[in-house]
């Protein structure tokens, strides 16, 4: 099941695109939960990363569908963000938080329907799986995109995540082999990077969420050489 949010103030459209997408899951087999917000400023109350996909209309009274976007990506990088407008000049700012697409109004179901298959194969792509740790009082389930980095100390793996630390007895091998090897590079001997979250290489330092991570020497080839094959991958 795919979660979607429509964002617009147009009740009319917003049945338009209701019935588009309830048109698409019978033909394509597929499962939607919809959520509507009828303005940039509902979807933005207490916004959590939760949606797969993104419809937004621009033109809202209160915080327009482009301001909504620049909000969304800083709490939410992975959300595959689609604009629904007739005003085609804001297509280069759209690119510039990420958008994947733009479908000009009028609309027809036909373009409609093509736009959404793109959009879900960017979902897809994103898609990562889970993990489970078994911590002292329990066991605690992480998706992979939660993680920031892994760190081991004297046999012990620091999962780094964003909702905080959480300590196990392991080694950085086995470790590896329950995480995607195409999302994850050692950026040193100490440290396992999540790819996606990696915003900056300065020097001989990576940015990693909120972290300033040393590569190593030895590392640095290899880390840069998969974040440049994760990067190509993804865009």
């Amino acid at each position: 099941m795919y979660r979607i949010a429509i964002v617009e103030d147009d009740r009319g459209f917003i049945e338009e695109l209701k019935g588009y997408l309830g048109q698409y899951e019978k033909e394509e087999g597929q499962e939607f939960e919809i959520s509507v917000f009828y303005d940039g400023a509902e979807i933005l109350e207490n916004y959590t990363p939760k949606y797969d996909l993104i419809l937004l209309d621009i033109e809202m009274p209160k915080v327009n569908g482009m301001d909504a976007a620049e909000k969304i990506r800083e709490a939410d990088e992975n959300v595959v963000l689609m604009f629904i407008t007739n005003l085609a000049q804001y297509a280069i700012r759209g690119y510039s938080v990420g958008a994947l697409d733009f479908v000009m109004k009028p609309i027809t179901y036909y373009t409609f329907s093509m736009k959404m298959k793109r959009a879900l194969k960017r979902v897809q792509k994103k898609e990562l799986p889970s993990i489970l740790l078994t911590l002292p009082d329990g066991v605690k389930k992480l998706e992979v995109r939660q993680i920031y980095y892994l760190e081991i100390q004297n046999r012990m793996l620091y999962y780094h995540t964003d909702e905080g630390d959480f300590v196990v007895r392991g080694t950085m091998q086995s470790a590896e082999s329950t995480l995607p090897s195409n999302v994850f590079s050692k950026c040193n001997h100490w440290y396992l990077v999540n790819l996606m979250h990696v915003t900056a290489v300065r020097k001989n330092t990576a940015m990693v969420g909120p972290f300033e991570l040393e590569i190593s020497r030895r590392n640095r080839a290899g880390f840069l050489k998969a974040l440049a094959e994760y990067m190509g991958g993804n865009s």
